[in-house]
């Protein structure tokens, strides 16, 4: 394939350019070995035209992060790519080694759990949304284990209640449990962790287990 100009030209990158930059949705992309990467014809007509728009927008997409195949599908769908040639240049990505659902859900759950905080309910939304099957979606959910959210929940539970010193306690914890239920925290895990945090700091003594654990819209 002849050589490629730079994502700030317009063209698509080589494999060994592109950049998972963004570290909270970034999956590691191995570089294509020798004759993997889908070859480009020179003929500008017909379907080797599409082949070739579709080959140089998901090689942009992928300089500015990892994505998923069905995010790169709709991209490509969207920008007027014929489905079938969309599937067969993502089939020759994917075999390749430049689009991997498993490797880009992994990586989104551990920076979306490290850097936002969230829990397992969100990110197996966000997974779905970003069209990983369920059962990929379930492997990568395994990096978050209990612990990792009780540890989590802590730390957005105290970050969050050193603004709110003058609120009383039952409204500082309907406010809190709401931030975790949002964040997708379980119920019971929320309760737990936000009534140790509270009864650590005495806010908490007289609260009881049947208070409400959302947040009342206001």
């Amino acid at each position: 394939m002849a050589e490629t100009e730079s994502v700030a030209d317009g063209t698509a990158p080589r494999p060994d350019e592109m950049s998972t930059s963004d570290p909270s949705s970034s999956a590691e992309i191995s570089e294509a070995a020798p004759g993997d990467t889908p070859a480009d014809s020179g003929d500008t007509t017909g379907k080797s035209a599409d082949e070739r728009t579709a080959r140089d927008t998901v090689y942009r997409l992928l300089a500015i992060r990892a994505r998923s195949r069905a995010e790169l599908l709709r991209a490509l769908l969207r920008g007027g790519v014929a489905p079938e040639t969309a599937e067969e240049v993502l089939d020759k990505f994917v075999a390749a080694g430049l689009v991997d659902d498993a490797a880009f859900a992994a990586e989104w759950v551990r920076g979306r759990h490290r850097q936002r905080g969230l829990g397992r309910g969100a990110l197996r939304e966000e997974l779905r949304e970003k069209g990983i099957e369920e059962e990929t979606a379930a492997e990568a959910l395994h990096e978050v284990d209990t612990d990792s959210e009780v540890e989590r929940a802590r730390e957005l539970v105290r970050r969050k209640s050193r603004g709110m010193s003058g609120v009383e306690p039952r409204a500082r914890m309907r406010r809190l449990l709401g931030m975790l239920a949002r964040k997708g925290y379980g119920q019971a895990l929320a309760f737990r962790v936000v009534r140790e945090e509270l009864e650590a700091t005495e806010a908490g003594s007289s609260l009881s287990d049947d208070e409400p654990w959302f947040e009342p819209e206001e």
